[in-house]
């Protein structure tokens, strides 16, 4: 086209331009709305589109069973919400303004100048025996609209061009960029090799815990598989490397693979997938392939770490799993108790007159969940091999159950052999296998049922105090209780007060609360260091009661303390923030030297 003829089509766009926008603006009737260009599409039943694009090959997706699949150029899993945006697109597209057939023929070149003889992009959409066949044109001079061309119906349009966002401008665009795909459940059962090692794991129907059973048959990591999954279910492909069916796959790693992945759920298979190495140009990539897809990808390593793994990694870290409440622990050993469950939150010590700490037993049982396997130490176990870890007649055991006084209804059963420096043998009763954990997470058990007394220890308030009596030291102070807020020095009795402060304190005596029991005899609690001299602080209520407080070792934020309960000395923890009140208002002070 010669410079005059460009000059002339060029007024003419500028013509047409013009009269869109005089249309659109001014000359459009009030009220008229525009019509759909295809009326009768409706997404839902859309089983075919096909994409042909300027001197490229041909895009096609078809909706199977529910999801969307390319077929050409390649076969491979399509991105269903970009198919779908494009037929909502379509749906809803209008025109800007009609051109007649009329106006076509008598506008001579009009179908090359519209850009109909060698349209941009071809575009088909089947569903059931219809088919809508549309041509894209060019774009019109300010570029905002497109000429659109639907064959079998008179006419053209020009049309927003918004809309051609959503086509494809290659196959990879409308690829499922997903790793895996498990929208139709969940796997529960996986097969994986790493090395020399296949790894065979289970998800049970009941309590979803997964369970190992190649290469041995083991309770199974089931955080670490949940995990694992959940993160290969975000993995993205990085990029489409090659779909050659004949590609060299040992130059990728992937034949052998590095890393071997087969998922199944019930008797459906659901896929499997092969990691090789990393590419030379990044290392935090790694080469992936699906069975059944030609397609060689690139992922993120990090997204597939998890299963990359020794057999221990994938075996469960730690002792116990407690899918149920439970409702009685027997601990047999040195000082053999029992716990039982009183009611909802409720908790009592078989044989004992007091109480339990319903939080102190909740600890306890949350310390048995996470004891933590350290080590396992062996998996194939012989009669002549249970002396050797301590486990022949196990020194202490802790038996779980589901329903208080009943033995058919154990949980788990403990048993704790020989310790072996900073660890201690262990095994289930319902396993073969010996493992060891901390020592240090070990002594944390209680090891009688007074530790877990309930560790309030008396209750009243501070207006029910009469009197405090202070013995230090061989000397004596009492402070005598007038009122709220008002307290003042008996007679004979010397120092400075601060009645405000004695008033809160004399509040948290009347709460007072072990922090945690430590003896529950004379002759334990004497090992706690009380003397005569000690601090001792009496409470006396008006009713007569007394209430008294002994100290023993003390340091300069908390001190052994012990009390009478039952008519048995108590030794415990003194709370921390209320021996800091009695440091500072009921204590008696050493004499300086040289005064009496």
């Amino acid at each position: 086209m010669n410079s005059k003829n460009t000059l002339v089509w060029l007024v003419v766009a500028a013509a047409l331009f013009a009269f869109i926008f005089a249309f659109e603006h001014f000359l459009r009737p009030n009220g008229t709305e525009r019509s759909a260009i295809l009326p009768d599409l409706q997404p839902a039943t859309v089983t075919s589109v096909q994409v042909f694009p300027a001197n490229a090959l041909e895009i096609r997706a078809d909706r199977t069973n529910g999801a969307w699949l390319l077929t050409k150029p390649i076969t491979y899993p399509a991105q269903s919400t970009a198919i779908e945006t494009l037929l909502a697109a379509l749906q809803k597209l209008t025109p800007a303004i009609r051109i007649s057939a009329g106006e076509l023929r008598e506008q001579r070149g009009a179908e090359a100048d519209y850009g109909f003889e060698t349209p941009s992009v071809s575009l088909g959409v089947e569903a059931g025996d219809r088919r809508w066949q549309l041509l894209v044109g060019n774009k019109t001079a300010p570029g905002d609209q497109v000429f659109l061309r639907v064959v079998g119906t008179d006419g053209a349009f020009v049309t927003d061009a918004d809309w051609l966002k959503y086509l494809p401008r290659s196959a990879d665009d409308w690829r499922d960029t997903a790793l895996v795909n498990f929208n139709d459940g969940a796997p529960d059962w996986i097969v994986l090799t790493n090395g020399t090692k296949v790894i065979e794991l289970h998800r049970h129907a009941t309590n979803h815990l997964w369970q190992m059973t190649r290469p041995l048959v083991a309770r199974a990591n089931s955080g670490r598989i949940t995990e694992a999954l959940q993160r290969l279910q975000t993995a993205r492909v990085s990029q489409f490397v090659t779909d050659n069916p004949k590609a060299d796959l040992s130059s990728y790693d992937l034949q052998p693979a590095n890393l071997d992945l087969w998922f199944s759920r019930g008797t459906n298979f659901i896929t499997s997938l092969h990691i090789g190495k990393s590419p030379a140009t990044n290392s935090s990539l790694v080469y992936a392939q699906h069975d059944g897809w030609n397609t060689v990808v690139t992922t993120a390593k990090a997204s597939l770490s998890p299963w990359f793994g020794a057999v221990n990694d994938f075996r469960d870290p730690y002792l116990l799993e407690l899918s149920a409440p439970v409702a009685e622990i027997a601990v047999r050993g040195t000082n053999n108790f029992t716990l039982q469950r009183q009611g909802t939150n409720g908790w009592r010590v078989v044989g004992e007159k007091f109480p339990a700490d319903a939080g102190s037993v909740q600890q306890f049982i949350k310390l048995l969940a996470n004891l933590r396997v350290s080590e396992f130490v062996k998996d194939v176990v012989t009669t002549p091999d249970w002396p050797v870890y301590g486990l022949a007649a196990p020194a202490w055991q802790i038996t779980l159950f589901s329903a208080a006084g009943k033995t058919n209804a154990v949980m788990a059963q403990l048993l704790f052999g020989a310790t072996q420096t900073n660890e201690v043998y262990v095994r289930r009763a319902d396993e073969d296998f010996v493992y060891a954990i901390p020592l240090e997470d070990f002594n944390q058990l209680p090891e009688a049922g007074w530790e877990l007394r309930e560790q309030r220890i008396w209750s009243f308030s501070e207006a029910d105090v009469a009197q405090i009596t202070i013995h230090q030291g061989g000397q004596t102070r009492q402070i005598i209780h007038n009122g709220p807020n008002q307290w003042s020095l008996a007679p004979g009795s010397q120092g400075i007060i601060v009645p405000a402060a004695i008033e809160e304190t004399a509040h948290q005596f009347g709460e007072l609360t072990a922090t945690a029991w430590l003896a529950h005899d004379a002759a334990e609690c004497r090992k706690f260091g009380f003397k005569p001299e000690n601090l001792s602080i009496t409470l006396e209520l008006k009713n007569g009661t007394k209430h008294t407080v002994n100290f023993g070792v003390s340091g300069s934020q908390t001190a052994v303390a012990a009390v009478t309960l039952d008519g048995e000395q108590w030794a415990f923890v003194f709370p921390p923030i209320l021996y800091q009140f009695v440091l500072s208002y009921l204590s008696i002070p050493a004499p300086q030297s040289g005064n009496p």
